[in-house]
């Protein structure tokens, strides 16, 4: 009787461990003083430094890159989707006013090809040393009866510090305040299953084809990586009374700002007031879609937005400029039904 084996089943256990030999030196590189475990022990130690802070509100989010994988898988091109889930979960934090601690991975795949792992740990390992974020675990799953060869899913989880006294959740908000936008240099992680219809089924095209509207290869131009806003916006913090901030992922313009609101608070968004990259035009035209669901769907170029008071207002616009970004008002709280309205 023949003897089975894992391999057998699809899941070849040497490719995994040389996949974290391979992955180890690049992990390190993030590593920092607090680090108290290597790689490969069942969890990450951590000695959190309590000193800094006089109450301390640890501050965690989980999520995942979605099917923007399935253009990299496409396009063959793998380390932006690293970058893409440290991004976005730095963002997460960053509205509550949190400073990022450290990061765990979870990548899963039809098959491990340690090349392609490697390019995806490398865009994380790079986003995470960008703002001194540890790396300091994961897990890389080979399970052939779930995903197809080829197929790859990439999630992540992070925690992070903010002191009590200065946990940003809008409480504050008040009819009157003034949203600001910082904006996208693409989709982010959002929207993708809409974005790939639109292209290979509607327009009938090929990620690698040119697009002239939006100036590029159109999977080149959706694979552009979830921006971080850290540098731009936790520096002034302490600089700025900032009374609320609304990351724009899944649910758009439309549902992400109602989440920091107070109850009869609601965000009057003013058209044109910001710059809708050629992507969201080229997609809103090829699919005819309604403006309701492309602000609900896509981020239509307004990757976070913060809500000061008008007397922070110059201060706030001053600050985020001298750190390199380029704010607008777009909008304002007024009374009414939480929501947003577009005028």
């Amino acid at each position: 009787m023949k003897q089975v084996s894992y391999e057998d089943a699809g899941v070849n256990i040497e490719k995994g461990n040389e996949t974290v030999q391979r992955i180890k030196q690049l992990v390190k590189k993030t590593f920092n003083p607090s680090v108290l475990s290597d790689i490969g022990l069942f969890g990450g130690l951590f000695e959190f430094d309590t000193s800094k802070y006089k109450k301390p509100v640890l501050v965690s989010s989980t999520d995942g890159v979605g099917t923007k994988t399935q253009i990299g898988v496409a396009m063959g091109k793998y380390r932006g989707l690293g970058a893409d889930i440290v991004g976005h979960s730095i963002n997460d934090i960053l509205v509550q006013g949190a400073k990022p601690l450290f990061f765990l991975d979870y990548l899963a795949a039809g098959k491990l090809d340690v090349g392609v792992v490697e390019q995806i740990i490398t865009g994380m390992t790079d986003e995470c040393v960008k703002v001194g974020l540890v790396l300091i675990g994961g897990e890389t799953a080979e399970m052939p009866s779930v995903y197809q060869v080829g197929d790859y899913d990439i999630a992540g989880t992070i925690v992070g510090v903010v002191e009590k006294e200065k946990v940003i959740r809008g409480q504050n908000v008040k009819p009157g305040d003034v949203c600001i936008g910082l904006p996208s240099v693409s989709l982010h992680t959002n929207g993708y299953s809409l974005a790939r219809k639109l292209v290979t089924d509607v327009a009938g095209l090929k990620y690698t084809d040119f697009v002239k509207e939006v100036n590029g290869v159109i999977g080149d131009v959706l694979l552009v990586p979830h921006k971080s806003y850290f540098h731009e916006i936790y520096p002034i913090l302490d600089q700025v009374e900032v009374k609320a901030m609304a990351h724009i992922t899944g649910g758009g313009l439309v549902d992400n700002p109602p989440r920091v609101l107070p109850d009869h608070c609601r965000i009057q968004f003013k058209r044109g007031s910001w710059k809708v990259l050629p992507v969201f035009e080229w997609l809103v035209k090829t699919g005819n879609i309604s403006e309701f669901e492309a602000y609900r769907s896509l981020n239509m170029g307004v990757g976070m937005v913060i809500i000061v008071g008008k007397s922070e207002l110059d201060k706030a616009l001053a600050a985020l400029k001298k750190n390199g970004a380029d704010p607008s008002v777009i909008g304002e709280v007024i009374s009414g039904e939480k929501g947003v309205e577009f005028v």
